[in-house]
């Protein structure tokens, strides 16, 4: 029966070959093999194999085609259908897919182009991390992280070499975070000159107090310097990074969205208005900073001036040493910038200043400051100041006191200033910039603004050791080593000298402090009440009198009117218990 069904539908029934008969025997199944299948839910599958048609030999070519036309008859729709049904998902599946990719790699673009601040079609602004100012601070800071492989932007108002009276006296703690950094080598060849200590003079007296080197490398020592040449060695040294980009031009503001720093508007040096992005901005742009006020609470005090002079062709009476004179009504200093110059600051309190224009600037370096400088500097200084050089700077004290503002950070006198007596800014700047490295080098992605706020915030805390330490010894110092009306005034700068003089450790521990070898708050704390003590013990021997008690009792009273403040504005908590603040453990984001 399902033989003559198949030759009814089949074209080729009218062949009678007998090879079509021995296909169709071989391939058509009996009764007995058909019955399983006679069920009306199943329908008969007629299976072909290749060994029939490979039975039809060459000779019989139109009984092969016969046999493949039966084979195309027998197939099943139900398989037919399914196939059709699966190579249209697939081509419909594949049409969504690609469209859907295509949509995601146009999002994940427009992302990361957000994340690394790229102007649409401006390879040049993906940057990680902008840098405003290349100062001490920004160009070591831009050759710092240029190292460890950030694309970084440095944006600088003058490219030219700095002229300035202060930065000239690097402390040898600064010299070892410069070795620290890989920048050691921005001190050669800028006839820079080897410090190893300082000479205090006071009422005809002199002492020598050197620097604690012993433990260190020969070369180990302070270094003062042309500010300006130092600059310059350390901008070419960022420069010459491939990843690093210095461009002149002046910030005018940063540009902020949803209390997010996303990068700074400029204009550049032909006057051209234009916007840099990156994940994160790091303001560096001085003590003069306009950038500073949404960043932190900027408390700014200016105490005295600087009165800057160059001495030539003069030599100090303690050579390789700066020279601190506890002049009346401040201090005055000199220290060697050359082999042939010395530079001479002579400090003025208060905000006033003689006026350079008509002469009684001169007149009263003459007739007040010079009568009470060493008499081996006397004709040089008179010279310098025949000659008409004379230069001017505020001294500027401001606690950091920092807004933690996602995207931002802001560094150096920007941040934190400190009185330059001692001569630690470029110091805590150098210290600082160690700090930000070693939290950032374990970051891959900068883009998470508000997460990347919140792991920094254990730099306002874990640079605080070297921070604190040398900016309460500057206050304090300042505030000593000026006369005062007031006995116990007199008396603790008197104290304060004589304890110097003593030689040992108690000239080598507040020389360690001063030079950032030693950045313990503690010991800074003992060391300034030790000088009291020892000021009330000269005043109550050998003969003690209700009188001098009394002057002792107040001599107590201000040296801890002098540092308590300062104390309180650094922060008593991160300054003596920084162990105990969160932020002093926080993890990198990445982990």
């Amino acid at each position: 029966m399902f033989e003559s069904l198949l030759r009814a539908h089949n074209p080729y029934n009218n062949l009678s070959h007998p090879l079509q008969k021995q296909v169709l025997s071989i391939h058509s199944p009996t009764h007995s093999q058909l019955s399983p299948l006679s069920s009306p839910t199943k329908r008969p599958h007629i299976p072909f194999t290749i060994a029939a048609a490979a039975a039809i030999s060459s000779d019989h070519a139109p009984l092969a085609a016969a046999s493949l036309g039966f084979l195309s008859m027998t197939i099943d729709p139900y398989i037919v259908g399914s196939v059709v049904v699966s190579l249209l998902w697939f081509f419909l599946f594949s049409a969504v897919a690609k469209s859907t990719r295509t949509r995601s790699e146009e999002r994940s673009d427009v992302v990361e182009k957000t994340k690394v601040g790229r102007r649409s079609g401006e390879e040049e602004d993906a940057a990680e991390v902008i840098i405003v100012g290349a100062g001490v601070a920004g160009a070591a800071l831009a050759h710092t992280l240029g190292k460890e492989g950030r694309r970084v932007h440095v944006i600088e108002r003058d490219l030219t070499e700095p002229d300035r009276i202060v930065g000239e006296l690097l402390q040898p703690g600064g010299y070892l975070k410069l070795i620290e950094l890989g920048l050691e080598d921005c001190v050669e060849n800028i006839d820079a000159q080897r410090v190893l200590g300082y000479a205090l003079f006071k009422d005809g007296k002199n002492t020598r107090l050197s620097y604690p080197l012993e433990k260190f490398h020969s070369d180990v020592a302070g270094r003062s310097f042309h500010n300006g040449r130092f600059i310059q060695r350390m901008r070419e040294k960022a420069a010459s990074l491939p990843n690093v980009r210095l461009e002149q031009g002046t910030v005018t503001s940063l540009l902020e969205e949803n209390g997010t720093i996303k990068g700074v508007q400029y204009k550049t040096k032909s006057g051209q208005e234009l916007k840099a992005y990156a994940p994160l901005t790091i303001v560096c742009d001085g003590c003069f900073s306009n950038l500073r006020r949404s960043l932190c609470e900027p408390k700014v005090e200016v105490p005295s001036h600087f009165v800057g002079l160059v001495l030539e062709n003069c030599q100090l009476p303690f050579s390789n040493h700066g020279h601190v004179i506890l002049a009346d009504p401040s201090p005055i200093l000199f220290y060697p910038i050359s082999s042939t110059e010395v530079r001479c600051l002579v400090d003025i309190p208060g905000q006033k200043l003689p006026s350079i224009a008509n002469g009684e600037m001169a007149s009263y370096l003459k007739s007040i400051v010079a009568p009470q400088i060493p008499p081996e500097l006397y004709d040089s200084f008179v010279a310098a100041v025949d000659k008409g050089n004379i230069r001017t700077m505020p001294n500027r004290s401001m606690p950091a006191a920092p807004h933690p503002t996602p995207g931002a950070l802001l560094m150096g006198d920007a941040f934190n200033m400190r009185h330059p007596l001692t001569g630690g800014g470029m110091t805590v700047a150098l210290s600082d910039i160690v700090v930000l490295r070693n939290l950032l080098r374990p970051l891959h992605d900068l883009s998470d603004a508000a997460t990347l706020c919140k792991y920094l915030g254990s730099f306002y805390t874990l640079r605080k050791p070297v921070a604190s330490t040398i900016n309460t010894l500057a206050g304090a110092l300042y505030k000593v080593f000026s006369s005062s009306p007031d006995r116990a005034g007199k008396e603790m700068r008197q104290a304060c000298f004589d304890y110097l003089s003593l030689g040992g450790v108690f000239s080598t521990g507040p020389v360690a402090l001063l030079s950032g070898l030693n950045p313990r708050p503690l010991s800074l704390v003992a060391h300034f009440f030790a000088v009291a003590i020892y000021g009330v013990g000269r005043l109550l021997l050998p003969y003690p009198s209700p009188g001098r008690f009394l002057v002792g009792a107040r001599l107590i009273s201000a040296a801890s009117g002098i540092i308590f403040p300062i104390i309180k504005a650094e922060g008593v908590r991160q300054m003596f218990f920084c162990s105990t603040v969160p932020a002093y453990y926080r993890a990198p984001v990445d982990q």
